[in-house]
């Protein structure tokens, strides 16, 4: 009998992001699940070891060096879980035990959402003797409570460990874009919010994505390690966009929009410099009061040299 949730674990040489992961997933209290990790060009014999370690409960599909990616491994596990519900969790993220529980019962109650996503925390991991050690929390997002087109389009609200989806959704909001090399799981959520509704559960964080701004290499988070591809991909999803309306509608609201960000940037940049004016001839002022409060005779052969000079 085929799983109801599918859960999508990307993952490449990091055996020990990998192990955590499995044991994270296998602590969860909703157990109607089937886990597929992909193997995104590492060794297959260190994985399939790692996923026996685990007990076996996970299918492995493994893909060669310089044929994959963040979006083929998304797409392929998607296809391989095919479960009703899905969601990615990549190695080095974590979940509450009752993320999936959660998350599950949401979309039952809500039929009209195709995904739902919950209160998310960030933690903050360092290196220490071998071993990748907390050492701090902060929320994602401080008392966001829901996830809304218009918020969305800004800026990513979600990170695919906290966000549980209807697979039939690909249907017509189409698979992750393979051309991309990140951003790929804000493009799919716009994609989702102009066709159907998203869920959030608020409250607890239920989701835990895990950050390790030090790191290099193959521990580094794609958010670190990709940065100069987030620029360009975000670039790339918003100027796609662009061009669909520019092609329906015309260029006139897009060109008018432009013309308005010009007037305010040069307004801000006005007043920027303005203040800082301002505040110059405010320093200077306090400077000249101490000044004379505490230096009077140099205060008044100031003065006397500025009367000289006019004369």
């Amino acid at each position: 009998m085929t799983a109801r949730v599918g859960i999508v674990v990307r993952t490449r040489r990091r055996p020990d992001f990998l192990r955590r992961a499995l044991a994270d997933i296998a602590a969860q209290s909703y157990s109607d699940r089937r886990v597929v990790v992909v193997n995104d060009g590492g060794d297959p014999a260190e994985v399939e070891s790692v996923v026996a370690e685990a007990g076996g409960a996970a299918d492995v599909l493994h893909i060669a060096p310089g044929e994959g990616g963040r979006c083929i491994a998304a797409n392929a596990g998607v296809r391989a879980a095919a479960t009703e519900l899905m969601v990615l969790h990549d190695d080095d993220d974590r979940w509450h035990p009752d993320f999936l529980a959660r998350t599950v019962e949401w979309l039952d109650t809500h039929p009209g959402d195709a995904a739902v996503s919950v209160s998310t925390e960030i933690v903050y991991e360092e290196e220490r003797e071998g071993r990748w050690v907390e050492v701090g929390r902060a929320p994602f997002w401080a008392g966001m409570q829901r996830i809304s087109l218009g918020e969305m389009l800004s800026v990513n609200r979600a990170v695919p460990i906290s966000v549980l989806y209807r697979a039939a959704v690909h249907e017509e909001a189409g698979w992750y874009d393979e051309s991309l090399e990140a951003v790929e799981d804000w493009d799919f959520y716009l994609r989702v919010l102009a066709r159907a509704g998203f869920g959030f559960v608020a409250g607890e964080p239920l989701a835990y994505w895990t950050q390790r701004p030090d790191a290099t290499g193959i521990a580094a988070n794609s958010m670190f390690a990709l940065a100069d591809a987030h620029a360009r991909d975000d670039a790339l999803v918003r100027d796609r966009a662009l061009e669909q309306w520019t092609r329906r509608e015309g260029d006139g609201l897009p060109l008018y929009l432009a013309a308005q960000q010009q007037q305010l940037i040069a307004h801000l940049e006005e007043l920027s410099t303005r203040q800082s004016e301002r505040l110059r001839a405010e320093i200077r002022d306090d400077l000249r009061r101490e000044i004379d409060a505490h230096q009077p005779v140099w205060s008044r052969l100031r003065r006397l040299r500025r009367r000289v000079g006019r004369g």
